[in-house]
């Protein structure tokens, strides 16, 4: 599996992302998918502070204690809880996002992190403030790079104009294309990587599409109605041709030139394994189906989460 580079910095991550947070409060069965994930070549695992109120962390942080030097962890900040209490509040003040990367590294068991990134954030934000912090804890060696988790592309700009983050998370599919508008062009333009989440659309675009819309897509999907998922189902198994649905959503995501890498998540062994070979099967999809899935999808704007 390729590696790249994130945006201006030295860190190197796999083409695909292993996303934490559907692991579980197993550890046995999270480890398991680790370890697959490594072995086969997947060396960048996100994570959050909010997932499971810590508790990922610490099942990740376990997880890779005995391989620290092979992985890549991301870990997100901005969300202020108590350990053991469900109740937060949206925190991305200097002070807190200090207190939380600290407790991070504790739960995780590291002494740094790769990447640490703001957990969402709005305009009304004290931006400068934020951004004095993740440059703290860059010099003081307690991250390497940051960056920012957001699908808001007036939050986003503020970011790549003040800072100089290299990493952006953010929401991208064949049912999601907003950012090809605004965001990608914005990250090419500053060096600054798009690691992709949600490139499968909770299941609605993969090699189950025709079951998961009957149970999942009856209230739609973004501008989606029930109906047009069904009908693009029956479009993109007209011009897949060789390729499988899955291949088709993965590499739509992961062939645009902005992006460095796309986060699946994995709550099982077998779903692992399917995304890893389903993306696995080609290098980059043909030029002509890449085009054929523009013109049967929606090229949508943010009019909303600006």
């Amino acid at each position: 599996m390729r590696h790249n580079l994130l945006g201006k910095s030295n860190i190197s991550i796999s083409e695909l992302t292993l996303g934490c947070m559907s692991l579980g409060l197993d550890y046995q069965h999270a480890s398991k998918i680790i370890d697959t994930a490594i072995e086969n070549g997947i060396n960048h695992l996100d994570t959050a502070d909010l997932y499971d109120f810590g508790i990922n962390e610490q099942i990740v942080g376990k997880s890779i204690k005995h391989r620290r030097d092979q992985v890549v962890i991301t870990s997100k900040v901005g969300n202020h809880f108590q350990e053991g209490s469900k109740d937060w509040f949206w925190d991305p003040s200097k002070e807190y996002i200090h207190h939380a990367v600290r407790n991070s590294l504790k739960r995780l068991q590291i002494d740094y992190l790769d990447v640490c990134m703001l957990h969402g954030g709005t305009l009304d934000d004290p931006i400068d403030e934020t951004i004095e912090a993740f440059e703290e804890l860059k010099e003081d060696g307690l991250i390497r790079t940051y960056g920012i988790s957001s699908i808001r592309p007036n939050v986003i700009r503020e970011y790549a104009k003040r800072s100089t983050i290299d990493v952006l998370m953010t929401q991208y599919s064949l049912l999601d294309r907003r950012p090809e508008e605004e965001i990608l062009p914005l990250a090419l333009e500053n060096n600054i990587s798009v690691v992709c989440r949600g490139p499968l659309a909770k299941g609605l675009i993969s090699n189950q599409m025709k079951d998961v819309i009957e149970k999942k897509g009856e209230d739609g999907y973004l501008s989606y109605s029930f109906t047009e998922l069904k009908k693009l189902n029956e479009k993109l198994h007209e011009i897949r041709g060789d390729y499988s649905i899955q291949e088709l959503a993965m590499h739509y995501v992961g062939d645009h030139s902005a992006v460095t890498s796309t986060v699946f998540g994995a709550s099982s062994l077998n779903q692992l394994e399917e995304n890893v070979r389903e993306y696995n099967k080609t290098d980059r999809i043909d030029e002509t189906i890449y085009h054929q899935l523009q013109e049967i999808t929606k090229a949508e704007n943010y009019d909303k989460h600006r």
